[in-house]
């Protein structure tokens, strides 16, 4: 073939549009360009060489030798980012069919499309080129046979498999050359809604219009009366999951309307299997006339050809499936896994109409799905149809919207982001089912909530508050060792509780830690108000509560009145009957209060601290504390006596050893007296007191976001109903209320009234108080001495007296060592499940699965397994 002869002609530009996820292919001989055509379209990422890789096997880019290495390592990387959804170009001469069946095969693995671009120069200029670059010394006969290996290529690159080819004609074309990214046409992830998503339509227009019209749709109508558009209330758009056609009454209607509404930019629309078999019918392909097609065709036959050559373009255009809100939310007709999402391939089209089989047929001859919902873990919430339940319901962030309104069921439609599901029913059943509406259908049980890979070894959870927290996989494995041996079923398990951090080491002299500390900390963050909190000695709990048993079950699928657990998930209270009392008891408080109907909700979870210490640490007292302060006060006071006993004979050189051990009975004493505080016999509910001091969460709602005296004005009102309703009754008050005191960190005066009232609480050995910003949630804002980011929650400060319990009888004498204590890990600590916790309370405020609640969850538990100095 003769040698194309550059021409110095300044060429027009040419567009080569390219889908932002895809895999380039480069084709051309050595010394065409490529790798200049690369470096000036695509970054450096990008880009993937053979030349490179070979270099990277074998330190020499030329060494042909490495190539069968090299070219292993090209695909694996190649492999790696397409499954990371990235564009990927393979900068290689590729002229060789079976070089590029390779990479083909690999773009259809990962469900991309595979695009072609040429560069198509003569052999001369590659000839040339070729001799300026000394490493690019070999025969003269490898350029003209590339090039006819090329030359061959060029008429079946797209019955290899491209889905685009761009073929680029001498020097000058390649020169001029323009990428145009171009999105991929299910890629509408910059349409955030709000939504209304519907089911299955089938030919029910009429149940459409009403279904519209619920949901404050103005219908708009021809001059023969029949809907053609309909005008969506603030900002709406309609999104149909496909199936609109097919065994219902009126398939040109809900066609015409559906139609008119997707031309005037009111709805989204994704294809169902059964407008997939009736646009190939309509365009002549032979198809097998079931399943309600015939209903569609006749119904059609008696409208315009022109209505049908619209109906069969509208078909023909429709696509799989879409992304929507950024990535957050996806429609298509039978589902899709997350691997499935934003992907293009004839089996992603295939999956988002049919969904997967197991192989197998039912009693009735049709195909047994496989319940890919039941093992979801994507981010995205997922809405589709084709599968008929008696209930739209979620599971694992997906949701089936075909309610059967063909069957005599019922139109569902799901406003989006409200999570609210709106359904009105059929007229009448105006097609039997083959097969019976069942609950076997994936949206219609709960299938498998959890699985062992969503835990087990090292783990990152992404939250919204502190990003990416890492989770060791030893810690994990410690959690899970608990999770399933003692705590509570997983389903109420939606939150546990942080540690929380003591404030920074007194200053003061005979103080290990004081409440300036922490006021000191806030106003460096930048925190002006503050809430101090009674500290109560007791033992951190968990309470969910329902206004029933079967508002519980509702919500959680369980039924009873509720929960209490600790901080590792265990159940609080080994009595049931103890437990139901008592959840009884604050159930009917929150009645009392209004809490249910003001929070709209049918069920609370409250953080709160359950007295007496003892009730939960009996066995900790008898053998850790108590037998240090029965053995201080039997041995210390004996020597004690001896010693001023020896002091009186005479003996000198005793004063200093008789007054340490005079000091250290009175620390005996001290320490015995402060654990007595918090220990006391109760019976049944008599002596045991619950201090709730934040409510967490209700139905829809992440409570603990809520700024602190809105939280404790709720609990007063919970307590004060509780007391109410023993009025005569001479019951002892279950509910504890938390004294508190707002701090100004700015006023000296306010900051000496917070000291004071913690030195009235430690007084007589109470255990302290927290320190928490008045807002609750609060990232610090950065400025000189502070980086910014999220603010510590809580800073708890304890008494003196209290700290004997902890540190030891004695530790007064020892607070220069005891000073050096490394705070950093307890805080950084603190953050984390905080940060955990709050996303555990976002996810179920949310609505979200089983699995993505439990993931926070579990991590805090994991976290706990972290070493860090229990005093602290």
């Amino acid at each position: 073939m003769t040698d194309l002869t550059p021409t110095d002609r300044t060429q027009a530009p040419r567009s080569l549009p390219v889908t932002d996820l895809s895999l380039v292919v480069l084709v051309g001989t050595s010394g065409a360009g490529k790798s200049s055509f690369a470096r000036k379209h695509f970054a450096p990422t990008q880009v993937i060489s053979s030349d490179f890789c070979r270099g990277l096997v074998s330190d020499d880019e030329n060494d042909q030798s490495a190539s069968a290495a090299a070219f292993e390592l090209l695909h694996y990387i190649v492999g790696k980012r397409l499954a990371a959804g990235r564009l990927t170009v393979v900068d290689a001469t590729n002229v060789q069919p079976g070089a590029r069946k390779q990479l083909v095969a690999l773009a259809r693995a990962h469900d991309v499309l595979p695009i072609a671009i040429v560069l198509d120069v003569p052999p001369s200029v590659c000839a040339e080129r070729n001799r300026t670059r000394p490493d690019r010394d070999f025969g003269a006969h490898v350029i003209p046979r590339q090039h006819r290996e090329l030359r061959r290529s060029l008429a079946g690159l797209e019955r290899e498999g491209f889905r685009k080819v761009h073929h680029l004609r001498g020097v000058a074309e390649v020169d001029a050359a323009e990428i145009v990214l171009e999105k991929r046409w299910n890629d509408l992830r910059d349409r955030t809604g709000p939504f209304d998503i519907i089911g299955d339509i089938h030919g029910c227009r009429a149940e459409l219009e009403t279904l519209l019209t619920r949901l404050g749709y103005q219908l708009v109508r021809d001059e023969l009366g029949r809907p053609v558009d309909a005008v969506p209330p603030a900002d709406r758009t309609a999104v149909f999951v496909g199936d609109l056609v097919d065994r219902g009454p009126d398939t040109p209607g809900v066609l015409r309307l559906v139609m008119g509404m997707v031309a005037a930019g009111h709805a989204l629309c994704v294809p169902g299997n059964h407008e997939n078999k009736l646009g190939r019918a309509l365009s002549g392909r032979q198809v097998t006339v079931s399943h309600g097609l015939q209903e569609s065709l006749d119904q059609l036959a008696a409208e315009p050809a022109e209505f049908v050559a619209e109906v069969r373009a509208f078909i023909r255009g429709l696509v799989s499936h879409y992304l929507l809100d950024g990535g957050r939310l996806v429609v298509c007709h039978a589902g899709l896994p997350e691997k499935y999402q934003g992907r293009n391939s004839g089996r992603v089209r295939s999956h988002a109409l049919y969904g997967d089989t197991t192989g197998e047929t039912d009693e009735y001859g049709l195909p047994v799905r496989y319940p890919w919902a039941e093992e979801y873990r994507g981010k995205a919430l997922v809405v589709y149809g084709h599968t008929p339940v008696p209930v739209a319901s979620f599971l694992n962030n997906t949701i089936c919207l075909d309610t059967g309104a063909v069957f005599g069921g019922s139109l569902t439609a799901l406003r989006y982001p409200e999570r609210e599901l709106v359904g009105i029913p059929a007229e009448q059943e105006w097609y039997a089912p083959v097969r019976p509406v069942i609950t076997d259908a994936p949206g219609a049980r709960e299938g498998r909530p959890l699985d062992l890979a969503d835990v087990a070894g090292r783990r990152v959870v992404e939250t919204t508050l502190h990003g990416r927290i890492a989770v060791r996989e030893e810690n994990a494995a410690a959690a899970l060792e608990v999770m399933s041996r003692f705590a509570l079923d997983p389903r109420l398990l939606a939150y546990l509780p942080p540690t929380m951090a003591p404030s920074a080491t007194s200053r003061r002299e005979g103080y290990l830690e004081h409440p300036e500390e922490a006021f000191f900390a806030y106003r460096a963050d930048g925190v002006r108000q503050v809430i101090c909190e009674e500290k109560h000695m007791g033992s951190r709990a968990v309470v969910l509560v329902a206004r029933d048993s079967a508002a519980l079950e509702r919500r959680f699928g369980l039924a009873g009145p509720g929960a209490i657990w600790t901080r590792t998930g265990r159940a609080f209270l080994g009595d049931e009957e103890l437990t139901a009392a008592l959840l009884d008891r604050v159930s009917a408080a929150a009645e009392g209060a209004g809490l249910f109907t003001e929070l709209a909700t049918d069920w609370l979870l409250l953080d709160a601290e359950l007295l007496p210490w003892s009730l939960k640490a009996l066995d900790l007292l008898r053998r850790q504390y108590a037998a240090v302060g029965a053995a201080a006060r039997t041995a210390l006071p004996e020597v004690l006596a001896a010693l001023e006993q020896a002091s009186g004979r005479g003996i000198e050189g005793l004063a200093e050893l008789t007054e340490r051990h005079r000091r250290r009975t009175a620390d005996a004493e001290a320490f015995t007296a402060a654990y007595r505080k918090y220990c006391w016999p109760t019976e049944g509910l008599n002596g045991i007191r619950l201090a709730p001091f934040q409510l967490l969460a209700a139905e829809g709602a992440n409570l603990a976001v809520r700024p602190h005296d809105e939280h404790l004005a709720w609990l007063d009102r919970l307590v004060a109903a509780d007391q109410a309703a023993l009025t005569g009754s001479g019951a002892e008050p279950l509910l504890r209320a938390t004294g508190r005191l707002v701090v100004d960190t700015e006023d000296e005066e306010s900051i000496k009234a917070g000291i004071a009232w913690w030195e009235e609480l430690t007084a007589d050995g109470g255990e302290g108080m927290v320190v928490k910003p008045l807002a609750s949630l609060v990232r610090g804002a950065p400025g000189e001495g502070r980086p910014g980011g999220l603010v510590q929650p809580g800073l708890k400060v304890r008494g003196r007296e209290y700290l004997r319990i902890i540190y030891g009888p004695d530790y007064t004498e020892h607070l220069g060592v005891l000073r050096q204590r490394a705070l950093g890990h307890k805080r950084s600590l603190a953050l984390r499940e905080y940060a955990l916790g709050m996303e555990a309370l976002d996810r179920l405020a949310g609505g979200e699965p089983l699995w993505r609640v439990h993931e926070p969850v579990f991590a805090v538990l994991a976290l706990e397994s972290e070493p860090v100095d229990p005093r602290l």
